[in-house]
């Protein structure tokens, strides 16, 4: 009998994984634009819910809802179910709205990037600004919709071309910035909208091989040193398997697709999260 290995059983559970995701890339893509129904005020505290709600879905080109989403359908969905009219495309959604600048961008505020090989400028992927460098968008590298934080991604950072408000201004502004996109134990001030917090992100399971691994526990890591991943604006990976009888777990930030973006980030790493982190390949 063939004998079942940590890594083995690992990427077993990977495949299935994904074996469960719809193709991103379909042969016979669906281009018949369907508006989405609307259900929600125009508000930072609609967009919030369908945020919430919509982490997680899966990544199909050419698809704008209510189930899958390539990264402008995520966000014609979101502004279209409050009943606000934006272009389809992300180059076009680029042309639209108020431009504001970086340090200006609030909750709900679209940003745009060049994501090809070699940027020229064009824009190619659209995310939405939650806050604290975080924005939510539907990736074309780990094929659902995810967290990513501008803060800590040299990648989206050195790409990001444009900014865009679409959203009508509320009377009662929403301080941003003022406030954790985390979860604590502690209550956030009153004054803070509720729509800043941002849930945990946990276990993603991305494209790409490299990481910074920060440690191996028995058991699982302290819920602490978790969500001082998540505040730094990482995404971690738990690799899990049992030695000796024992359940051992691997605690790993990423995934890169390239060797030289964990090294960008493996300094900073050392100084917010373990000062022994280094660079792993996991296959």
């Amino acid at each position: 009998m063939k004998k079942i290995t940590p890594l083995s059983l690992t990427f077993t559970l990977l495949l299935l994984l994904n074996a469960c995701k719809p193709d991103p890339h379909p042969k016979n893509p669906n281009y018949a634009i369907n508006k989405p129904m609307i259900k929600y005020e125009p508000s930072k505290k609609s967009l919030a819910k369908m945020v919430k709600q919509l982490q997680g879905r899966p990544y199909v080109w050419a698809e704008e809802g209510p189930n899958q989403f390539d990264c402008s359908g995520f966000t014609y969905y979101l502004y279209g179910s409050m009943g606000i009219e934006i272009p389809r495309v992300a180059r076009e959604q680029a042309k639209k709205g108020k431009v504001i600048k970086m340090d200006e961008l609030v909750y709900g505020d679209l940003i745009f990037f060049d994501t090809d090989k070699n940027p020229k400028g064009k824009i190619t992927h659209v995310g939405m600004y939650l806050g604290n460098g975080w924005f939510t968008h539907a990736s074309a590298t780990e094929y659902e919709i995810v967290y990513s934080n501008l803060n800590t991604s040299p990648y989206y950072k050195k790409r990001l071309r444009i900014c865009r408000r679409y959203l009508p201004e509320e009377k009662e502004r929403i301080a941003m910035d003022e406030a954790k996109p985390w979860k604590t134990k502690k209550a956030v001030k009153a004054k803070v909208s509720p729509i800043t917090t941002l849930p945990k992100v946990t276990k993603k399971h991305g494209l790409g091989n490299f990481y910074v691994q920060v440690g191996s526990f028995s058991g699982k890591p302290q819920d602490a040193l978790l969500d001082q991943i998540t505040r730094a604006g990482y995404h971690y990976k738990l690799i899990e398997f049992p030695i000796n009888g024992k359940q051992i777990s691997k605690l790993l930030i990423g995934p890169y697709r390239k060797r030289s973006d964990a090294v960008a980030l493996l300094g900073n790493i050392k100084k917010q999260i373990q000062k022994n982190a280094f660079i792993a390949e996991v296959r």
